[in-house]
């Protein structure tokens, strides 16, 4: 499913008055991730890296990071190639109540907002399509971390990954350069989890083989 080009003044709201405009939309008995492709226009990708990505920030229940990344996975590798949004029709079609939508965003839009206010556009160098599409493969790297079942895995990578989004929905080059060196910090992370994890499983063997 791709992204259909909205009004004209759909492209001056911000991300927190698209998502409490759907919130708000009594005319929906239900929200899907094709009606927010379809409401951010051109910031799409953006946007749905956000959606995806910010439930991984807490702790979720086991499997939630694998199911949420693979369309991460999707999303990230049209940034890096500077394709236009796409989906699955499977990904597309999922979806959720208005109620239980317009609840989620009661708890996460004050947040939203609060991000907004600091962003703004400068440092344009580092928000320009080039630096967005570098900018997809690092985040195509970060979305294949946050899908394996690594323990501690998905957090940083997914922190880094909202802070990016954020960046490129509102052209703050301060913003991207933030998140890419919270990414390279949580890949070092996960880096030393995963050592962590082959050296004891070596020692393991080791020691019950001796």
């Amino acid at each position: 499913m791709r992204a259909d080009k909205g009004d004209a003044g759909r492209s001056d709201l911000r991300f927190s008055e698209i998502l409490a405009n759907l919130a708000g939309d009594e005319s929906r008995e239900r929200i899907s991730v094709g009606d927010i492709l379809a409401s951010m226009d051109d910031r799409a990708i953006a946007a749905l890296i956000f959606v995806f990505s910010v439930p991984n920030c807490f702790p979720t229940p086991p499997g939630t990071s694998s199911v949420l990344g693979i369309p991460l996975i999707f999303l990230t590798a049209q940034l890096m190639l500077g394709m236009k949004p796409w989906l699955p029709r499977l990904i597309a079609d999922r979806s959720m109540t208005r109620v239980d939508f317009a609840a989620m965003m009661a708890r996460t839009q004050p947040w939203i907002i609060k991000a907004e206010r600091m962003l703004k556009p400068r440092l344009q160098a580092f928000a320009t399509p080039l630096a967005e599409r570098l900018l997809g493969g690092l985040c195509l790297i970060l979305a294949l971390v946050l899908a394996l079942p690594i323990p501690l895995g998905n957090m940083l990578p997914a922190l880094a990954l909202c802070i990016i989004a954020f960046g490129i929905l509102e052209k703050d080059g301060v913003w991207t350069i933030a998140g890419t060196a919270t990414g390279v910090v949580s890949l070092g992370v996960v880096a030393g989890v995963v050592y962590a994890m082959v050296k004891s499983a070596i020692y393991l063997l080791l020691t019950f083989f001796q």
